[in-house]
């Protein structure tokens, strides 16, 4: 039997996937509650019968050591607050580039420090230069953020073959999954 359990936080934003095996420890463990079940998928000992949880949630939340903030597209959206640096407009997910504020071409490093998010225009417009030699304005100085405004940085997407219940906690997306949340090679 295969079925991957979603995780949400304290707060009902998801966090993660979970092998059903997991699902059902953390369960007996007392950490979450069970928000839906597979319907067709039982798991029996000789004294309990269980339905595999198919979504899940904590009670509480995490205490722990503070990871660090990890460097990708998704996190560097949420740090720019989903607005392009150069004329501050709102920018969808989906269309929004990412920018080197001194181009890789000009020994720019792929960094905290260099990113920003840009429209699609703009990014055109500046080209392969800084922002001061295509007469543009830096709206905000990137930096590595020590945290990010609105809670967790791991989003997940509804994708095809996912569960039907996994929907209504799962945001729809054109852009992938993976595009958005993988972490991005620093430059050295």
């Amino acid at each position: 039997m295969f079925a991957e359990t979603l995780v949400l936080d304290p707060g009902w934003t998801p966090v993660a996937r979970i092998n059903w095996q997991r699902a059902v420890t953390l369960l007996w463990e007392g950490k979450v509650e069970v928000i839906e079940e597979y319907e067709d998928r039982v798991v029996r000992s000789m004294t309990l019968e269980i339905q595999v949880p198919s979504v899940i949630r904590f009670l509480r939340g995490h205490i722990g050591r503070k990871r660090a903030i990890r460097f990708s597209r998704q996190n560097v959206f949420v740090r720019d607050g989903g607005r392009c640096q150069y004329c501050r407009a709102r920018v969808a997910r989906p269309e929004a580039t990412y920018d080197h504020v001194v181009p890789r071409v000009m020994g720019g490093r792929t960094c905290w420090e260099n990113v920003v998010i840009a429209c699609m225009a703009c990014n055109q417009r500046k080209g392969g230069r800084t922002p001061v030699q295509a007469r543009m304005r830096l709206g905000t100085l990137p930096v590595k953020p020590d945290r990010l405004p609105g809670g967790p940085s791991y989003f997940l997407t509804f994708q095809r073959g996912m569960p039907e219940s996994w929907r209504a906690y799962l945001r729809d997306a054109v852009a992938s999954l993976h595009y958005w949340n993988d972490e991005l090679e620093q430059d050295a």
